[in-house]
């Protein structure tokens, strides 16, 4: 039996980058608020003298815990899922801050061509350009319209970058509010040698601050040391943006919102037409509560955001022998693959200095910025070289033939330790009808729910645009004049072992029509007006670049949606 909570106007599930925001912005309003998070609290002191990158890094001390709850993952639905159970792909984060604590800080913004993809694309290509299968479709809202809110989130994080930008990312209504990151001799390498091949970079929008800075809500930060320890890390500076110094102070100094830690949901309750709130389990004591609320917002992982719907029969479920259903449609992922690595005899880099978004990129062979009517693949992938400090356990990078142990081994990861440099693509990966999320039907967490089950793998569209990009970083590469060069063209069958990117999108996907999309463009619920499901979820499919700027965007559109609902009810658009 659960003990039933005063009722409160908003329940936030989750407290990482979206669930601040929303507490800060609508706890501005007035509005009382609740976030439940199901991990720790956290604070920067935490984080003091904790380079310590085999707690971290390898033993991910900030991750879930995958005893507990993980997900399920299969190639194909021929296939059995089985429950991932050590980190491998991706990585999710637990804990005050979600994972906007051990992100890098890479903060880019989607391009106008990705909210409007399928329209784009039939105008420029014609319908058959799509193959059969693919589910491309246009978001419900344009670049333009979500400009002021991609700014909003910049302005509270102090993103920094060059106050002029390439025209082929979207147009800025303002510049960054921080002068770009310093342009080390690896970047400037990299400027050099793709600035004479004809294309056009540009320093990384980056979380991690160039200077000190005080935000709109007069929240101070201090600049950057360039530690390098910022993925898997917290920033015992506070330089790196995140939640914990950003947005839920705000939202503390309000006084209309309370943080419950430990608090784990389990359930949103509804009729079937509108939530009444949610049931969360206390993880230290086990006892359960109900939390009625007028307002429920799901803003946590994406593959949590899902799980909670279907587990609480909110929505429809995705069908991928129909097509028909969307909770679990589009699933995507990202595709790496296509680098090229340069080994240098004759220089010598500083490869452990470096910070998460320290880094130049190009965007000519992103989105639809290249004519792709002869080429095998849509949409494309940002190029770029990063300095993100190359710590020493996991970083042994060695010229191909070398063997992976020994002697030999050691000599070569000792003489090219400081050596190497690598040029990589990070690529869209787009939406297929047999690419879902769904529970699970074996496999159950540790309060006897079904588990998140994937099924996902790369397709020929991914292996045609790991091969063009190859072709793409290795002309760089040699460009920047190494005395050898590996790369690596191929892409296998998606593998769930080894890392790649945490980059996870869809399963609660927004658009302008409730037959084949979860929620609005303001991410509020087709089938229930007074939930609204927030965060990378709601991508339709993933471009080539990082989420969290354009997830920080529609975090801050949804605050306007929320208040909108709370003052009159109904549909917002």
């Amino acid at each position: 039996m659960a003990t039933k909570m005063p009722k409160v106007p908003v329940v936030i599930v989750g407290m990482g980058w979206l669930g601040g925001i929303i507490a800060a912005e609508l706890s501005k309003q007035g509005v009382k608020v609740v976030g439940l998070e199901r991990g720790k609290p956290r604070a920067t002191e935490d984080y003091y003298m904790v380079h310590d990158e085999l707690r971290y890094a390898m033993r991910y001390d900030l991750m879930q815990d995958l005893s507990k709850e993980t997900i399920t993952f299969r190639n194909t639905s021929k296939m059995t899922a089985l429950p991932m159970r050590s980190y491998g792909s991706f990585l999710l984060g637990e804990g005050l801050g979600g994972s906007g604590i051990h992100w890098n800080g890479q903060t880019f913004r989607f391009l106008p061509y990705d909210f409007e993809i399928h329209s784009k694309t039939v105008e420029r290509y014609g319908k058959k350009k799509i193959p059969d299968g693919m589910l491309l479709q246009d978001w419900g809202i344009t670049y333009d319209e979500l400009e002021p809110y991609f700014y909003k989130f910049e302005e509270v994080a102090g993103i920094s970058g060059e106050q002029e930008q390439t025209p082929m990312v979207g147009k800025r209504s303002k510049p960054f509010p921080t002068k770009p990151m310093l342009k080390t001799p690896i970047l400037k390498m990299f400027e050099d040698a793709t600035k004479k091949l004809g294309y056009h970079p540009y320093m990384m929008p980056s979380a991690n601050l160039s200077e000190q800075y005080t935000n709109p809500d007069g929240i101070t930060r201090a600049a950057c040391q360039y530690c390098g320890y910022c993925e898997r890390f917290g920033c015992e500076y506070g330089a790196k943006a995140d939640p914990v110094v950003t947005v839920l102070p705000v939202a503390n100094k309000t006084g209309n919102f309370e943080l419950r830690p430990y608090s784990n949901v389990v359930e949103v309750l509804h009729d079937g037409k509108k939530a009444s709130g949610v049931v969360y389990v206390n993880t230290v004591t086990g006892e359960r509560y109900e939390q009625p609320a007028d307002v429920v917002i799901l803003a946590s992982y994406v593959f949590n955001n899902v799980r909670l719907l279907l587990t609480s029969k909110l929505g429809k479920p995705y069908d991928p022998k129909t097509g028909k259903g969307v909770v679990g449609k589009n699933y995507c992922y990202q595709t790496n693959g296509g680098s090229a690595t340069g080994f240098f005899d004759d220089k010598e880099f500083n490869l452990y200095a470096g910070a998460g978004s320290l880094g130049m990129e190009i965007p000519d062979f992103n989105g639809d910025n290249f004519d792709h009517t002869n080429l095998n693949f849509l949409h494309g992938a940002g190029i770029r070289i990063s300095q993100t400090g190359q710590r020493p356990i996991a970083t042994n990078p060695v010229p191909k033939g070398t063997p992976t142990w020994g002697a030999e081994f050691k000599k070569q990861s000792l003489k090219y330790a400081n050596n190497t440099l690598t040029v990589s693509p990070q690529g869209s990966s787009l939406p297929w009808q047999h690419h879902y999320l769904d529970l699970d039907p074996t496999f159950k967490d540790a309060y006897g729910l079904p588990l998140m089950r994937i099924t996902f793998d790369f397709e020929d569209q991914d292996r045609e645009m790991i091969k063009f990009m190859a072709s793409k970083t290795e002309e760089i590469m040699k460009e920047m004049n190494p005395t050898s060069i590996g790369v690596s063209n191929k892409l296998g069958p998606y593998n769930i072992v080894p890392y790649q990117s945490t980059h996870n999108t869809g399963g609660a996907i927004m658009g302008a029509d409730p037959s084949t999309s979860v929620v609005n463009s303001y991410l509020q619920m087709w089938d229930a007006e007074n939930v609204f499901v927030v965060g990378a979820s709601a991508f339709p499919h993933n471009s080539g670049y990082n989420p969290t700027g354009t997830v920080g965007a529609l975090a801050y559109r949804a605050v306007d949606g929320i208040a909108k609902y709370l003052k009159s009810g109904g549909m917002v658009v």
